[in-house]
């Protein structure tokens, strides 16, 4: 039976790189942050080879784009009681805003230049 309170949760499942899924429960107030600290300090059993040294370097990928720490879910407005799926990935540093496109803009200007003698 489904409690009220879990109804205003938001179920996320988390798939690895290796294609490994599982299921956790956050408050919509909780953000990336407070989701990587939570999924490290409590690693799933069967997740042993991937498992990373610190909370600091899992990542979460939403809809293609890396969430920074600070956005909670409900700013990303998800649905409470039903389940979303993010990608959970081991990295450093997060990509630059829009730096993909910057790329791709800079590949694809042409530029011409003229020589006045």
């Amino acid at each position: 039976m489904t409690s009220q309170r879990d109804t205003d949760m938001v179920n996320l499942r988390l798939i690895l790189v290796s294609g490994k899924t599982q299921d956790f429960i956050f408050s919509p107030n909780d953000s990336a942050t407070d989701i990587a600290r939570h999924v490290f300090e409590n690693w799933p059993a069967g997740w042993e080879e991937e498992l990373v040294t610190s909370p600091s370097i899992l990542r979460l990928i939403f809809q293609g784009r890396f969430l920074h720490g600070n956005v909670t879910l409900e700013a990303l407005k998800l649905p409470p009681g039903r389940t979303t799926v993010m990608h959970l990935v081991a990295r450093e540093t997060l990509p630059e805003p829009n730096s993909h496109g910057q790329r791709n803009r800079e590949k694809t200007t042409e530029s011409s230049c003229c020589l006045l003698l």
